[in-house]
């Protein structure tokens, strides 16, 4: 290829901008840097389908964040004019217009589809890339008192009983997930997708095995998902007594059921949603006068009291944050789940203050003391 000029700097110009022209005009059919934006968007989506990596309910939040978000702004654009500038206004005016989180998101799809145009050789370079990354505002920590989850407690129990109530009766399900998901620390939708054959109460302490989740695909119905929110979060964790003293009443009334059979349900048998809990959770702690309390603030205070009094290790280990590479021995598990037991019972619903780490050692020694007995007696190395 050549090119002319007035000038020897001039030609050398010339020629630098037809090759770029040439490099983008080159580019795979389906996408060139004069594609629409919106071109871009259906291919990115596509693609997406063709891997297939994504659970349902994260492609369709992908496609929602993508069309609500930032097509609105950049569908008028070729892909050739969408530059760093671009981005970093647009993100940053939607944190200060919406939240941290909706600009968070939408830089994600964003980077993910420009980077898929730099695969397809319609672009050099991703403008995401270059563009400033957000500052996250800080945040007040939202991990609940003993007196908070007192009240929570006494809210959902007091809840429509007593005369004067019309509808059909209470089923009590929703203090029953508040206790499984305080005793668990689980999501909200792994707990909603404990099935009877994940809970073990002839156990001592009793066990449930977070093997699964709940989703509500768009134009789908509700259904269980065999993995938690990552394949690598499965996890069996012992569970503290206010919680194993709801999981025989769930057993109870699926007992004639498949193992598979789910101990939370609607009326029709059917799974019940995250949402449905977030609304009737909301709903109640309305009426009682309590404010910003999600499913999550259960997560949330259970890992919080646990990462003070133990560590990040041991919070990890009962959240299911453990990497791939971090594998747990048996004993290690077992000395683990013991004590996270007992950081559960002992900090958040016995002792008003958070165990110091030294009690927590205590802790550790005396599980392991007690596992290396019971190995010597059943004569095991």
């Amino acid at each position: 290829m050549t090119a002319t000029g007035a000038t020897k700097r001039e030609a050398e110009r010339n020629l630098k901008k037809a090759l770029a022209e040439r490099v983008s005009h080159c580019a795979t059919g389906a996408l060139t840097a004069d594609s629409p934006f919106t071109r871009l968007v259906e291919v990115w989506l596509e693609d997406l389908d063709l891997e297939g990596k994504l659970a349902p309910s994260t492609r369709a939040l992908y496609e929602r964040n993508m069309r609500q978000l930032v097509m609105p702004v950049f569908e008028g654009y070729a892909l050739r004019e969408i530059t760093v500038r671009k981005v970093d206004q647009f993100i940053k005016r939607l944190a200060m217009s919406k939240s941290y989180s909706m600009a968070k998101q939408a830089r994600t799809v964003l980077s993910l589809a420009f980077g898929l145009a730099v695969r397809y050789d319609a672009l050099e370079k991703n403008p995401v890339r270059d563009a400033p990354r957000l500052r996250k505002p800080p945040s007040e920590a939202m991990a609940l008192t003993v007196a908070q989850v007192d009240a929570i407690r006494a809210a959902v129990r007091g809840w429509r009983r007593g005369p004067g109530f019309s509808g059909p009766p209470r089923d009590g399900q929703l203090e029953q997930i508040i206790e499984v998901m305080l005793g668990t620390s689980a999501r909200i939708g792994e707990v909603l997708a404990i099935r009877k054959c994940d809970v073990d109460v002839t156990r001592s302490p009793a066990t449930v095995r977070i093997s699964g989740t709940i989703v509500s695909p768009s134009g789908k119905p509700t259904h269980w998902q065999p993995h938690p929110k990552t394949q690598k979060s499965t996890r069996t964790v012992s569970v503290p007594s206010f919680t194993a003293a709801v999981l025989p009443d769930r057993l109870v009334k699926i007992a004639s059921d498949e193992p598979e059979q789910l101990i939370f349900f609607s009326r029709n048998g059917t799974p019940l949603t995250t949402n449905n809990i977030r609304r009737r959770l909301r709903t109640v702690l309305g009426n009682a006068g309590i404010e910003g309390v999600t499913p999550h603030s259960f997560r949330r205070t259970v890992a919080t009291v646990i990462d003070r009094a133990g560590g990040a290790d041991l919070a990890a280990e009962l959240l299911g944050h453990i990497q791939p590479d971090e594998a747990v021995d048996p004993i290690t598990a077992e000395i683990l789940e013991a004590a996270t037991l007992a950081l559960i019972c002992l900090a958040l619903f016995v002792a008003p203050r958070v165990p110091s780490r030294l009690r927590v050692r205590r802790v550790f020694l005396r599980v392991r003391h007690a596992h290396a007995r019971g190995c010597e007696r059943g004569g095991h190395a």
